[in-house]
């Protein structure tokens, strides 16, 4: 199935690449022609990232609001309500979206290729990271390092929006080991007034710097290019989809890089990601807890539980929770088996519970942190899920060793926050 690509529009916001800037090649990382937000639009046109609202919490976000980006990222908002959020005709309509708002002048492409500054502050939070385009070469070679698989219905979607608007709109979040000298080049950058400041409904401030000064490009390529390796924290589909789009275009050119946010993982904040299941396996309640017995310590809670260690989880189960601590004999050493999804999958998910692949299996279903520990109960209560697990997060130590050892985490074992607006840096596929 192919996809038509969208036309660049040429106007005062969208200008050919300047032929004084030298292209840089065969680097980790590589400046880029932003598309975004044109002066002043910006508020108009951020939205939360489009992988965590439905098609109706999108709809609503969106009302009102004919600029926001949640119309190119979540098009079917623009449809009948039951149209298929992955019939062909949403990504025209993501295609048509994004011609409109270029046309009109809400998105702009900047002039020449460069970088970006991309701070985050959330709940006295800061987070200041490199708006770039990130290497699929070295993502092949697990330079660029991965710690998920991915949903295949997810990354077919991702493929099919890419080539439909001929461009890469959710920047990747990845993280960084701390270098000091990579820290200061983006703190100096960050200096005077951004060109971009809005503080979204959500409480989370976005600010933007671009950097254009031929020597900071330079001396920021070449210490990122230093890295022995980058991972990826958020964006496991964004990036699989670029990849498969580069494989299928193949040669030369913009197609071989993936839109990304690089930060030092000192700062990155790692919430819950939790689990509910729609019905106990045959079980009854008091059948389930009889058999969580033999391998946690059950004990009732009066209130909602949050774990306070790796070992530890939370279980709202018939209206009342439960605090689970898993028995010290059965944790692994490995980075992998020692991860608390790990051992609740082992343990609870897959022999009890009867779900041998949660990333097909519509029987369970993905939590963020974000939504709270009300958010479990309330699935449950309302008769639409059975039982809810709360895990304690995923640290980013235990991330970056599992990857080192080329592992793979279970699907949706990490939850960001913050997350990096849609709209706000976009890569166009020349």
């Amino acid at each position: 199935m192919t996809y038509a690509r969208l036309p660049l529009v040429v106007g005062p916001a969208i200008r050919p690449p300047s032929p004084a800037v030298p292209e840089i090649a065969l680097t980790l990382i590589k400046p880029f022609r932003a598309l975004r937000p044109a002066s002043g639009r910006a508020a108009e046109v951020l939205a939360p990232p489009y992988d965590v609202l439905s098609s109706a919490e999108a709809r609503a976000r969106a009302m009102g609001k004919p600029w926001s980006f949640l119309h190119i990222s979540k098009p079917e908002i623009d449809l009948d309500p039951a149209t298929d959020p992955y019939d062909r005709a949403v990504y025209a309509k993501a295609a048509a979206n994004l011609a409109t708002m270029t046309a009109a002048g809400v998105l702009m492409r900047e002039a020449r290729p460069c970088y970006y500054v991309y701070r985050l502050t959330w709940r006295d939070r800061t987070q200041t990271g490199l708006a770039c385009v990130a290497s699929l070469a070295d993502y092949a070679t697990n330079r660029i390092r991965k710690h998920e698989l991915t949903t295949p219905v997810k990354e077919d979607d991702r493929v099919r929006q890419i080539e439909a608007i001929n461009a890469q709109t959710g920047p990747v979040m990845i993280g960084y080991p701390a270098r000091p000298a990579i820290d200061a080049l983006l703190a100096a950058a960050a200096a005077g007034a951004p060109p971009v400041d809005v503080t979204a409904d959500d409480g989370v401030r976005h600010q933007l710097w671009v950097i254009a000064d031929d020597a900071v490009i330079a001396a920021l390529t070449r210490a990122v290019d230093a890295l022995p390796a980058l991972y990826i924290a958020d964006g496991h589909h964004r990036s699989a989809a670029a990849a498969r789009v580069a494989k299928t275009r193949g040669g030369e050119g913009s197609h071989q890089y993936f839109l990304s946010v690089i930060f030092p993982e000192r700062e990155m904040t790692i919430l819950d990601y939790n689990r509910v299941l729609k019905d106990l396996n045959g079980r009854t309640p008091e059948q389930l807890l009889a058999e969580l017995a033999k391998t946690f310590t059950v004990a009732p809670s009066a209130e909602p539980v949050r774990p306070s260690s790796s070992h530890d989880y939370g279980m709202y189960l018939a209206g009342r929770w439960y605090r689970l601590t898993i028995h010290p004999e059965l944790v692994p050493n490995d980075p992998i088996g020692r991860l608390p999804i790990t051992m609740l999958t082992r343990n609870v998910i897959e022999p009890l519970l009867g779900i041998k692949d949660p990333r097909t299996d519509k029987r369970i279903d993905f939590i963020g942190g974000a939504r709270g520990l009300a958010g479990l109960a309330k699935r449950v209560d309302s008769g639409e899920m059975a039982v809810a697990f709360a895990l304690y997060p995923t640290q980013m130590a235990d991330l970056m060793a599992v990857a080192d050892a080329g592992g793979i985490m279970p699907p949706k074992s990490t939850w960001f926050e913050p997350k990096l607006a849609d709209g706000m840096v976009n890569h166009v596929l020349d």
